[in-house]
């Protein structure tokens, strides 16, 4: 026996629902915090941006042909949570998490030193 009309209509009215269901769920999750894991790094913020903002800190590097070090510094953008009040010059410690974006690979989990205020 074949299903009748009303029933193959209601079978895909519940996958339509099902699949918007979903949509619905994955719009939701990105409002989830984001989960740390991995390295941690401390620098200056350099430059601030609506939701994130770049970290700048310096690391030394051995150069074997020459038997000495050199001083190299890295800029690496990372998330600004809507909690943290960060300005320009604030020394700040970054955490790495899954890629939010394709710069953005860390999140700011703390302000270490804040710009004086005068």
């Amino acid at each position: 026996m074949s299903p009748s009309k009303t029933e193959v209509t209601k079978r895909k009215g519940d996958e339509e629902r099902k699949m918007v269901e979903k949509t619905i769920e994955k719009k939701e999750r990105k409002n989830y915090p984001v989960v740390t894991r991995g390295r941690t790094f401390q620098g200056e913020v350099i430059k601030k941006f609506e939701t994130r903002v770049v970290v700048e800190f310096e690391r030394i590097v051995r150069i074997p042909k020459y038997e000495r070090f050199a001083k190299k510094s890295t800029k690496l953008h990372a998330k600004l949570p809507e909690n943290l009040d960060v300005k320009v010059g604030d020394i700040v410690k970054i955490r790495e998490c899954r890629p939010l974006s394709k710069m953005i690979h860390f999140m700011v989990t703390e302000v270490i030193n804040g710009v004086n205020k005068k």
